[in-house]
């Protein structure tokens, strides 16, 4: 269920210059980098790109999932790392994107470390803005 504007909690500003192949910077000048296409694409990959920024918020989004999931579940996930692979590639209407999610949790058995990444995919709210979207595939 979407949120309502008065229960923003916070909003993340960003502006891009030159789309691909330029800058983008937040109002707050935390993050100020030079965004360019990887060599796959034909670009000169001096900078990072759209997909490396996404694939860092998705993973620091699902870490952070992860650990409220594993607080309900009384689980240990600390030490536990959570790696995001984003893809991006022609389809039938031009370009579009796949993600792989994988997490190394090194506190609990197998079985456990794959019903917490199900239930972290079902709260994390990059996963329900995706959901329906792209391809997610958690490993």
């Amino acid at each position: 269920m979407p949120i309502q504007q008065s229960e923003v909690l916070y909003t993340a500003v960003a502006t891009a210059e030159n789309g691909r192949d330029g800058r983008v910077a937040t109002d707050d000048g935390k993050l100020d980098v030079v965004v360019n296409p990887p060599k796959e694409m034909g670009g000169s990959a001096s900078g990072t790109n759209p997909e490396q920024l996404f694939a860092a918020g998705y993973s620091a989004c699902f870490q952070g999932a992860l650990g409220v999931v594993a607080r309900q579940e009384n689980a240990d996930v600390s030490g536990s790392t959570v790696t995001a692979k984003v893809g991006i590639g022609k389809n039938s209407d031009g370009f579009g994107i796949i993600v792989e999610i994988s997490a190394h949790i090194p506190n609990v058995d197998a079985a456990t470390a794959t019903s917490l990444l199900q239930k972290a995919h079902q709260v994390c709210p990059y996963s329900k803005a995706t959901r329906g979207n792209i391809t997610v595939t958690l490993v």
